[in-house]
C-alpha cells in the first residue's frame, strides 16, 4: 500500500515538478545537479511561504501606518478639543476673578456706607434727645407762664372790684395809700403782661407742634436709616456665614475663637444706652444695638476669612493638573491618595499665602521637594511643595496674600509645578473646598 502511494505521489509530483538538471560548466570539467520532485517541491514550499510572510507582513505595516495616522489625527483633534476647554476655562477663571473683585469693592462699600450711616444714626439721636429736651423746656415754660397769667388776672379782678365798689372808706384807703395814677400804671402794666403771656403761649403751642413735626419726620428718617443698615448687614453677612459653612467650619466656634482673640472693650461698636436712669431701652435703641451686634459678627467673619485659607496660592496664568484624592502614581503608574491639588505654571511662577499664620517650616523635605509649611488658627495648616526659591523662614508672621517663594520642580515631580495642601487637625482635606467657597465673595 505504501509502496502504490508512493509511487502515485512521486506520479504527481513528477507531472507538476518534472526532475530538471541544472549543468555547472568550467574549464575542463561540466558537471550537473539533479532536481528532484521533493527537492523541487521542498524549494517552491519556501519561496510560497516567504512570499506570503512578506505580503502579510506588508499588509500589517500598511495598517498600522494607517491606524498610526488615523490616531495621530484624533490625539490633535482631541488636543484641539482641550485646548478649546483650557481656553475656556481660563475665560471662566478671568470672570469668576473679576465678579470677586466686584464683590469685594461691593462689600468695601457697604462697609463705608455702614459706617457712614451709622454716624447719621448717632447725630439724629442726639438731635432727638435735643428736641424732647426743648419740648420738655418749653412745656415748663408755658406751665409756669399759665400760672403767672391765672395769677395776674386774679390779681386785675380784684382792682376792678375795689374800683367798681366806689365806697368812701375804700376811695380814702386807696388815695391815701398810693395816688390813682400809680393805680393806672399798674393796670395797664398787668393788661400788657396778661397779652404778652398770651402770644408767649400761642407761640410756644407753636413750637411744640413744630418741633413734633421734626421729631416725627426725624423718627421717619431714623427708621429709613435702621432699614438700609438691616439690608446692608444681610447682604454682607449672608455671604461670608454660607462660605464658612460650604467650608465645613462650625461658624459658631469660629467667631468665639476671633472673639476672644480680640477681646477689648469700648470703641465705636459699644452698646448705645441713651439714658443714665435705670429706664428700660427705647425700640430704637434695642434696633440699633442688634445692629451693632450685626456689625461686631461681620467684623469678625472679616477678621476669621484672613485667617482661613480661603485664597488662592497662585495670581497668574496657571492650569489644574491633578485633583485631590486616588490617582495613578505619574512615576511608579500604581494607585495612590494625592493629598493636595497641582498648580502648573512657569518656573519662578510668585506663590503666596492663603492665610495670615505663622512660618513652621522653610526647607527641604523628601518628597516634597523645597516646602513652605504655614500654621493658621482653628487648627488649619498649609503646605506649598516643590518650590526653586523660598522667601520666607521659620518663625515668620506672614499675612494672606504675601509672597512666600516660586514655582519650581524640586522633589518627587515630573514638571514644574505647585503641590498645595491644607490639613485640618494634621488630616488631609480637599484645598478646593475652601477656594470655592470663597468663589462668591472675594
Amino acid at each position: 500500500m505504501r509502496t502504490r502511494l508512493g509511487i502515485k505521489i512521486h506520479s504527481i509530483l513528477e507531472h507538476y515538478f518534472p526532475e530538471r538538471r541544472v549543468f555547472l560548466k568550467s574549464d575542463n570539467d561540466t558537471r550537473f545537479i539533479r532536481l528532484r520532485p521533493g527537492t523541487q517541491l521542498v524549494a517552491f514550499s519556501g519561496a510560497a511561504l516567504l512570499v506570503a510572510w512578506s505580503i502579510v507582513a506588508t499588509a500589517i505595516i500598511l495598517m498600522d501606518s494607517i491606524g498610526s495616522g488615523n490616531f495621530r489625527e484624533q490625539a490633535k483633534r482631541d488636543q484641539r478639543t482641550y485646548q478649546a476647554r483650557l481656553n475656556d476655562l481660563s475665560y471662566q477663571r478671568d470672570t469668576r476673578a473679576t465678579e470677586a473683585l466686584a464683590a469685594q469693592e461691593r462689600f468695601n462699600a457697604a462697609l463705608k456706607q455702614i459706617s457712614v450711616m451709622q454716624s447719621e444714626l448717632l447725630q439724629s439721636e442726639t438731635r432727638r434727645r435735643e428736641l424732647e429736651t426743648g419740648i420738655d423746656v418749653i412745656q415748663n415754660t408755658l406751665r409756669d407762664t399759665m400760672q403767672q397769667r391765672e395769677a395776674a388776672r386774679l390779681q386785675l379782678a380784684e382792682l376792678e372790684g375795689n374800683l367798681a365798689e366806689g365806697g368812701t372808706g375804700v376811695v380814702q384807703t386807696a388815695a391815701s395809700s398810693a395816688p390813682m395814677e400809680f393805680l393806672a400804671d399798674a393796670l395797664a402794666r398787668t393788661a400788657k403782661e396778661r397779652d404778652q403771656v398770651i402770644a408767649d403761649a400761642e407761640e410756644s403751642l407753636l413750637q411744640a407742634d413744630r418741633m413734633q413735626q421734626e421729631i416725627a419726620l426725624m423718627r421717619e428718617q431714623n427708621d429709613t436709616i435702621f432699614r438700609q443698615l438691616e439690608q446692608a448687614m444681610t447682604v454682607s453677612v449672608a455671604p461670608l456665614d454660607k462660605m464658612f459653612r460650604s467650608a465645613g467650619m462650625p461658624t459658631d466656634r469660629i467667631l468665639e475663637t476671633v472673639r476672644r482673640g480680640y477681646s477689648g472693650q469700648g470703641g465705636p461698636l459699644a452698646p448705645l444706652s441713651f439714658t443714665t436712669r435705670g429706664e428700660e431701652p427705647s425700640a430704637d435703641t434695642m434696633r440699633a444695638n442688634r445692629l451693632l451686634n450685626q456689625m461686631d459678627r461681620l467684623n469678625l467673619y472679616r477678621i476669621a476669612a484672613q485667617k482661613a485659607p480661603f485664597a488662592n496660592p497662585v495670581k497668574d496664568a496657571f492650569r489644574f493638573t491633578s485633583k485631590f484624592g486616588f490617582r495613578r502614581d505619574p512615576k511608579t503608574g500604581g494607585r495612590r491618595m494625592h493629598s493636595g491639588v497641582d498648580f502648573a505654571a512657569g518656573l519662578g511662577t510668585p506663590l503666596y499665602a492663603t492665610a495670615d499664620g505663622v512660618v513652621t517650616h522653610s526647607g527641604w523635605q523628601s518628597g516634597y521637594g523645597r516646602l513652605v509649611k504655614i500654621q493658621h488658627e482653628f487648627g488649619i495648616e498649609t503646605r506649598y511643595a516643590h518650590m526653586s526659591r523660598l522667601r520666607v523662614k521659620v518663625g515668620q508672621r506672614v499675612s494672606r496674600g504675601q509672597r512666600i517663594g516660586d514655582m519650581g520642580a524640586s522633589g518627587r515631580v515630573t514638571g514644574v509645578h505647585l503641590h498645595y495642601e491644607v490639613r485640618v487637625g494634621g488630616k488631609a482635606v480637599n484645598p478646593m473646598i475652601y477656594i470655592k467657597a470663597a468663589n462668591d465673595v472675594f
